[in-house]
């Protein structure tokens, strides 16, 4: 774990080299981790050709990484925000919906013309994209015993991985189109919910600051678990990610209040360098820990179904997701989270947000809106529709 950690350190210092060196990575607002993730994962699956070698890594702090980003946001959250941004969050949540049935749709189209059962299509739709690994392991054992698809496994995580990579490489560019054709600008010049504009990257920050963020983001987690043993009690389950960020909720809209002359860590440079700290070693070892050679054998429908999402995804966020959520910088800052939501992860969605305001400026309302559509509201809509989709086709 120790290993994994420190290797995520210098991808991490790698991915700041690249994005110096290669303007067009800075251009396109390539996350840091991702094009350096992208180049490890790539070094160990030509290792991998040469000498039959093969590199898997202890994932363990990364998950606790992404635990501590999700309470950061959480922090940063102010109730009044949050309900001036009900409306937006209920759009982006109906468009999702309608896009997820889109999704599934393309896939099962595609599956068709190579031959394959229409559950194949759903396999490599929402089932991976919209709901990630989790989704599709979770989901494994129904194709495989219901519907006979024995190498569900492998195609769910094959579409899963190739997806989290292009949705990587989708938010940026999109958000750049977006922001130069209408010539957006944030609203006010405020302090980014994580991480420092590049402006801004020597920003002094002290022991005692972070000391005092990293002591209430460990008090978010310990809510959060709380929380979460609370729901499972209850009998419903939300990840300790979901629970984090409604833990840092509840404290930044209450103690802050009870205890007006605390000093409270939401907003701060410390906070958000943080966040930005923990995002992107999640991303980093991520990325650097995909075995692309486990997905060899699938290339062919796998490239095609992916192809197809991709530019719906693409389409959908330029021509749909923007106009639908006010056409401003704010909306031009989700459509890059939607290409995380559409095609990747939470995380991915997130690192998107964050690399688009680095260079550009705060997008408050997008942090608190994408991160609920996309850790919460959309699992619960997409083991809907994925069943609903499984009696139609299959």
């Amino acid at each position: 774990m120790l290993t994994t950690f420190n290797l995520g350190i210098i991808v991490l210092f790698i991915g700041k080299l690249l994005s110096t060196r290669f303007s067009i990575l800075r251009r396109y607002n390539i996350p840091e981790p991702v094009s350096s993730g992208l180049l490890i994962c790539l070094i160990t699956f030509v290792l991998y050709l040469t000498t039959g070698i093969e590199i898997s890594f202890d994932l363990h702090a990364r998950d606790v990484l992404l635990i501590y980003f999700f309470a950061g946001i959480g922090l940063n959250s102010d109730l009044r925000s949050l309900l001036s941004g009900g409306l937006p969050l209920v759009i982006l949540l109906s468009a999702t919906i309608v896009f997820m049935f889109l999704q599934n749709i393309a896939g099962v189209g595609v599956a068709s013309l190579f031959g394959l059962d229409g559950a194949v299509g759903v396999l490599g739709g929402t089932t991976s994209l919209i709901g990630g690994h989790g989704t599709a392991i979770a989901w494994t054992p129904v194709y495989v015993e219901q519907y006979g698809i024995s190498n569900a496994s492998e195609i769910g995580i094959a579409c899963a991985t190739f997806g989290l990579v292009l949705a990587s490489l989708m938010g940026g560019p999109i958000a750049n189109i977006l922001i130069k054709r209408h010539k957006l600008e944030p609203k006010t010049c405020e302090q980014p919910d994580v991480g420092l504009t590049h402006n801004d990257e020597h920003t002094k920050v002290d022991m005692y600051s972070i000391l005092s963020a990293w002591l209430i983001l460990n008090l978010c987690l310990t809510l959060g678990a709380a929380i979460q043993q609370g729901l499972e009690s209850a009998g419903l389950d939300l990840p300790l990610f979901v629970c984090c960020l409604f833990g840092g909720i509840i404290l930044t809209n209450t103690v802050p209040r009870l205890f007006p002359k605390l000093k409270w860590p939401s907003g701060t440079p410390a906070l958000a360098l943080m966040s930005d700290v923990a995002l992107g070693m999640f991303l980093a070892m991520s990325l650097m820990s995909l075995q692309l050679w486990t997905l060899t054998d699938l290339a062919g429908p796998i490239v095609a179904i992916l192809g197809v999402q991709f530019i719906l995804a693409f389409c959908f966020a330029l021509f749909v997701v923007f106009r639908l959520m006010g056409r401003d910088y704010e909306a031009a800052v989700i459509c890059s989270g939607f290409g995380g939501i559409s095609l990747g992860s939470t995380p991915t969605a997130m690192a998107n947000m964050t690399a688009v305001s680095k260079r550009y400026g705060a997008a408050h309302k997008a942090f608190i809106i994408v991160p609920l559509v996309c850790g919460f509201f959309v699992d619960i809509a997409n083991a809907l529709i994925i069943q609903v989709f499984l009696n139609w086709f299959a």
